[in-house]
This record gives C-alpha cells, structure tokens and sequence, in this order.
C-alpha cells in the first residue's frame, strides 16, 4: 500500500512500513515508481544502482532488502531529499549518494548485481531551459534520448550475473527498447504492466545478460 499527504513543507508519501518526504523540486513518486518498488527483488549482499533516485524510494527499499546500495541523480535537491530519507527510515549507512548525470558518477571498474532506472521516458519538445523536474520526465522528442544513452553503457557496468530493471512508457517504443537490449547482448522482457490512460501505459522491463 502506499499513500500521500499534503503538508506545507512539502509532500509526504508512505510505502509499505517506509515514509518519505517529498521537497517541492523533486519528482513525486508514481505509478511508475511503485511499479518498480512492487518488483524488486535484492537478495542480501549485492550491489545495487538506483539511477535517478528522486527522493529515494527505490534506494532505501533496495537497502531494506539487504542491499549495498549506489544512489544517483542530477538534481541536487533529491540526492539531499534522498539522504533524509535514508535517515529517517534508518538505513543512511547503506546507501552512497552521488551527483551525476547517468554512468558519469560510476566508476569504470564498478560492477552491479541490479541496476534500477525509472529512466525520464515522456517524448518532449526541445527547450533550452529544463526545470529540474522537468528534466525527471522529459525524454526528448521521441522519449528515447535518456533510454537510448542509458542503455548504450549499462552493458558495461553490469556483474557477471546482472540484471537492469527499466520503467518506460508505451509511448516510448518499448520494442526499440527490447531490439537495443539485445544489440548490446542482454536479453529484455517486459515483467509488470500498468495502465495509466487510454492511450498509454508504464511497464517494466528486466534485462539480463545472456549466456554464451
């Protein structure tokens, strides 16, 4: 179950036995962010990468289930969201926060057992000003520009036995999505589905190396 309440000082949502604050310049969690906290799975111990934390949803569940966990954004204000949350639901020795835009504050040689990314999917018109909550959602003209950049690195940060966990919308081209994956050598399917209008909706995509 997960909840929101509305304060002065900002939002505050509830997810399982979690709570956390939502500041005003970073994105409200969603149906595409429970989508992707309803299906992760973290087994005890491994490496985890919540790129684009937002307000640290992903990161502290992923730390919960016994996660060691890197969290990423490019906004300032949800990496310092992010780390009060950590805080208050007990887990900020866990998680490492870092600035950066995609693969940029990951180390070359860092290898994750889960990368999770509730990538920035809505097609958009070009500006040359963003806000930084614009910026969690725009995609570019066809909603593939953070997707397409992400997907030509992960490969490569990946462990042995890894595997992506991807939020899109169908207005993305999720088939591109799946055609890419496998050009890169991960096998990708779609896990989890939910519709969010009549004309679109957010799925999951689990991408896994495949065997040679």
């Amino acid at each position: 179950m997960n909840s929101t309440l509305n304060s002065k000082k900002g939002k505050k949502t509830f997810y399982q036995d979690c709570v956390f604050h939502v500041d005003e310049n970073v994105y409200e969690p969603a149906e595409d962010t429970f989508l992707l906290a309803e299906n992760l799975e973290v087994k005890k111990g491994e490496h985890v990468l919540d790129m684009g934390t937002g307000c640290g949803i992903i990161g502290v569940l992923a730390a919960k289930k016994g996660g060691r966990v890197v969290a990423t954004d490019i906004n300032p204000y949800a990496l310092k969201c992010a780390g009060k949350n950590a805080k208050l639901n007990g887990i900020h020795r866990k998680i490492e926060f870092r600035l950066g835009n995609l693969f940029e504050p990951i180390k070359p040689d860092e290898k994750f057992s889960l990368i999770a990314f509730n990538a920035p999917y809505l097609p958009s018109e070009p500006t040359e000003e963003q806000t930084l909550i614009e910026k969690a959602w725009s995609g570019g003209q066809n909603g593939r520009e953070v997707i397409d950049a992400f997907i030509s690195k992960v490969s490569s940060f990946l462990a042995e036995n890894g595997r992506v966990l991807l939020v899109q919308s169908s207005l993305s081209n999720i088939d591109e999505t799946l055609q890419k994956f496998a050009q890169m050598g991960l096998e990708a399917e779609v896990i989890a589905k939910r519709e969010v209008g009549f004309f679109e909706s957010i799925v999951l995509i689990r991408a896994v190396r495949k065997l040679s």
